[in-house]
């Protein structure tokens, strides 16, 4: 695991491997059973998790009581509820597994104590920030404005292992069509 994580930080900044120790002495190992949550809507978010192995989406209810996926993570990912996260509120959204998922958890305020004696630290999370900001805004002014066969294709092809792993249904809600029409692309 902690090889795992020192690969994945050296990925956007250099670290020591005293910083490595450091950092890891701070996160929280758990495993997560399919469909199990990791943070429910309502609760507030107060920590960020690394996915070492699994998969998880981020879903609201619309006022309508359908499921609306916002997000997938799967392993050397980081996901969090930002919004809740960052102001202290109930998340308006949940995380949960879509199958077995082994985390390393970094609670916020030993994370805000990371920053003070490994200032490099807040860089790596600015530019994991930056990177997660740049794909929801990559959805939501491009992607949505795609017809739906074009959406399609592009999941297909940038998150060919999330259509491998990934439920239909819960694709076709991340793509805002109806999992009918989902199967009709499919079979063309």
């Amino acid at each position: 695991m902690k090889e795992q994580i020192k690969k994945h930080f050296s990925r956007y900044v250099a670290f020591s491997d005293l910083e490595i120790d450091e950092i890891y002495s701070k996160l929280t190992h758990k495993t997560f059973e399919k469909k199990e949550f990791l943070l429910k809507e309502g609760e507030i978010c107060k920590s960020n998790y690394f996915l070492l192995y699994g998969l998880v989406r981020s879903f609201y209810i619309d006022n309508k009581g359908n499921e609306k996926i916002t997000q997938f993570a799967l392993e050397n990912w980081w996901v969090t509820n930002m919004e809740s996260y960052i102001k202290n509120i109930p998340s308006y959204s949940s995380i949960q597994a879509i199958e077995k998922t082994t985390v390393l958890i970094v609670d916020k305020l030993e994370l805000e104590k990371l920053f003070k004696s490994i200032p490099k630290l807040e860089r790596f999370f600015r530019i994991i920030t930056e990177n997660m900001l740049i794909a929801i805004l990559r959805r939501n002014d491009i992607y949505l404005l795609m017809r739906s066969k074009d959406r399609y294709d592009g999941f297909m092809k940038h998150f060919p292992l999330f259509a491998q792993r990934v439920p239909q249904y819960m694709i076709a809600s991340y793509l805002e069509i109806t999992p009918e029409y989902l199967s009709e692309l499919r079979r063309k």
